[in-house]
């Protein structure tokens, strides 16, 4: 287990105990009425943590509109004007995410952090693989995970010379295996809490799927203490697509969907009810298996450890529990009896 120095978001502690579900908002920064509709619609689908983009002194009036409307910590974009930044710890920020090479000389970067360190606000060091310094780049030949790392502890250094260590860091690449490696040597060289993402992952299919192989594959490692699925879409996808992640490697809560590929045996439209259940179950705050299986051949069987299930039969299913089969169900009930089910769990 990687040991975590402790840092607190708002009613969040990123210490390696959970891991939280961020997103950003992706309306306009002059839009505050939609960016509250927004937010509050991230905090009910079940993201943690939320960050919205603070371009210019005008979207400082953002943080209290979205503040007074939802209870998770908010934190602020902040690119090159380190008086946004400033403005934004005034204005009741959370944390604040920069690029400390990019606001400007030693001077301004000691201001952010003293302005942080009286607030107890922390700060997250945003490297990404289009942002990377230019001498890295000669010395590497390319944004590659060594780079990456390098150019974020670097920064953690500018910070550390501030005296200032509520440090979170995310290293951010487009390339997968770059991410995986990037993050791979950042948990090794410090204790500092680890936000995972693959950046401009693409639209939602295979967002999900680069996000699930990278962040994946880091938070098995026992690397990562939040983490964005970053998707060209709707934001609240991005919410149900790191609640599937970590609850495919047994670190979420909530329902737990197993169904079968179907096969030639399968006798009930099987794939067009794994999908009814799938969204039917997206909300249920319940640490629970529920399966969906073709027929009573890998039904029952193949998933006994479910909490509910049913197995497919010819126009019917039978409903088990734990393996043992409880009735036979008509096939124009098996959603509504899955779901009753369920609810009595």
């Amino acid at each position: 287990m990687r040991a975590v120095r402790s840092v607190k978001v708002g009613n969040c502690t990123l210490d390696g105990e959970k891991i939280y579900i961020q997103s950003m908002l992706n309306t306009p920064a002059s839009d505050v009425e939609g960016s509250v509709k927004q937010a509050v619609m991230l905090e009910k689908a079940g993201c943690e943590i939320i960050r919205a983009a603070i371009p210019d002194m005008e979207a400082v009036k953002l943080i209290p509109a979205i503040k007074s409307a939802v209870s998770i910590p908010l934190v602020a974009d902040i690119h090159f004007d380190y008086r946004l930044a400033l403005e934004s710890v005034s204005a009741g920020i959370d944390k604040i995410r920069i690029n400390p090479g990019n606001i400007g000389d030693f001077e301004k970067v000691k201001l952010v952090a003293k302005a942080c360190r009286d607030k107890n606000i922390p700060i997250r060091i945003g490297v990404n693989s289009g942002s990377l310094e230019k001498d890295l780049l000669e010395k590497y030949g390319a944004p590659t995970a060594e780079a990456l790392a390098e150019s974020a502890l670097r920064h953690v250094e500018l910070l550390e010379r501030c005296d200032f260590e509520d440090i979170v860091i995310s290293i951010k690449s487009s390339n997968v295996r770059t991410m995986i490696e990037g993050y791979r040597i950042l948990a090794e060289r410090t204790a500092y809490p680890l936000h995972l993402g693959v950046t401009e992952a693409g639209t939602k299919r295979m967002g999900i799927i680069k996000s699930a192989a990278g962040i994946g594959s880091l938070l098995a490692d026992g690397i990562g203490e939040t983490i964005r699925v970053s998707l060209t879409a709707d934001p609240v996808e991005e919410i149900y697509a790191a609640k599937d992640i970590l609850s495919a490697l047994g670190m979420g809560t909530g329902v737990k969907l197993v169904s079968c590929p179907t096969c030639g045996r399968t006798k009930i439209n099987l794939i067009g009810l794994a999908e009814k259940v799938e969204k039917a179950v997206r909300d249920i705050d319940k640490n629970i298996t529920v399966a969906v299986m073709g027929c009573v051949v890998n039904g029952p069987g193949e998933a006994r450890e479910a909490d509910i299930g049913i197995a497919g039969g010819d126009g019917c299913a039978v409903m088990f529990r734990k393996g043992e089969i409880l009735r036979k169900i008509p096939e124009s009930e098996i959603l509504t009896e899955l779901l009753k089910e369920i609810e009595k769990i």
